[in-house]
């Protein structure tokens, strides 16, 4: 994120490039260690402001995802339903807040009902060498990229179409969360009425970054949730808010006064830039990595317990500070 990318940049300015000095030459571990000995690295990113900046919407200022009849609906206790996705984008897991008129509710769902409706999907297949790039009446594909004559709606439609069809038969993936059944559905009464590739007689090929699809359109059945937006009230006072996403959010605490020199060092390193040694690691380092709660990088099988090549980012609090920590392993095998 770009303002992580700034707060690196002033704790630099700030002076902090001569303890890094001092640790990288003190402990003299960086790039010591074992031949062929497992490396843990750890990055730190300072969270610019409160949790409440991060995570708490204003009621003016709704995400761009959201459904803000459904926001309106939840925040004024009124009957609402939506259809397919969620209407805040937010699990029991992984709410979402918003604060309203001076209370700060989280926002949900729950899940009323279901439904069965018939919508178009659109698959694209890739023209073999052999074929002509025509339509079925003779004419040339139509252009199906942003400065094509299509609709926006097929504009969409073709450019989430075409993932599915360029990672067919490859070993790469696509993005799920747009593409359905291999292709883009339809779901939209809006994008169908301005649809033209829905028309029958519509274009049958469709020419996308230098490479002609047949167009293949069929209509299919889904079976949706039926959710009903909700709005609990959590707290009245940004503190209280506060301490809810902390709870929640943010692992372990760290007092710096806690904390060897040494160690502080390599706190100051991490923030600025990724710090790493190899096994085995010294006392500094170790004492840190208790810290962050993270022992299994120490007393078991690193390759194994501590998930190698696997970071885990995880929220802390050094100090009065938020950060982002990110841990991983590299290097040869653990002993």
């Amino acid at each position: 994120m770009e303002h992580l990318t700034a707060t690196r940049r002033r704790l630099l300015a700030a002076g902090l490039a001569g303890g890094v000095g001092a640790v990288a030459g003190c402990l003299g571990t960086d790039d010591g260690g074992p031949s062929g000995g497992a490396k843990l690295s750890l990055s730190l990113s300072r969270v610019d402001g409160s949790l409440r900046d991060r995570y708490v919407r204003d009621r003016d200022a709704p995400a761009d995802a959201w459904d803000e009849a459904a926001l309106d609906a939840a925040l004024a206790g009124e009957p609402y339903t939506t259809r397919h996705r969620r209407p805040f984008f937010a699990t029991p897991d992984d709410p979402a807040y918003v604060l309203d008129d001076g209370t700060y509710h989280r926002l949900g769902s729950v899940v009323v009902g279901e439904v069965a409706e018939a919508y178009p999907v659109l698959r694209l297949y890739a023209v073999d060498d052999g074929e002509t790039a025509t339509d079925g009446d003779g004419g040339s594909a139509v252009d199906g990229g942003e400065g094509g004559d299509l609709p926006d709606a097929d504009r969409r439609a073709v450019r989430i179409a075409y993932f599915a069809a360029r990672a067919r038969g490859n070993a790469g993936g696509y993005p799920v969360g747009l593409v359905e059944r291999g292709g883009y559905v339809y779901r939209s009464e809006a994008a169908r009425s301005e649809s033209a590739l829905l028309d029958d007689d519509g274009p049958e090929r469709v020419a996308y970054r230098e490479t002609t699809y047949r167009v293949d359109i069929e209509r299919e059945r889904f079976h949706e949730a039926v959710y009903r937006p909700t709005a609990e009230p959590v707290a009245e006072r940004p503190e209280r808010m506060e301490s809810i996403l902390r709870a929640r959010l943010v692992g372990p605490r760290i007092d710096p006064d806690a904390l060897s020199s040494e160690a502080r060092r390599i706190v100051d390193r991490a923030a600025v830039e990724e710090y790493g040694e190899t096994h085995p690691y010294s006392d500094a380092y170790a004492e840190l990595v208790r810290a962050l709660d993270a022992r299994h990088f120490l007393d078991g099988d690193m390759r194994n317990d501590g998930g190698v090549g696997e970071g885990r980012e995880e929220l802390i609090r050094y100090g009065d500070e938020y950060y982002e920590r990110y841990l991983r392993i590299t290097g040869g095998e653990a002993e």
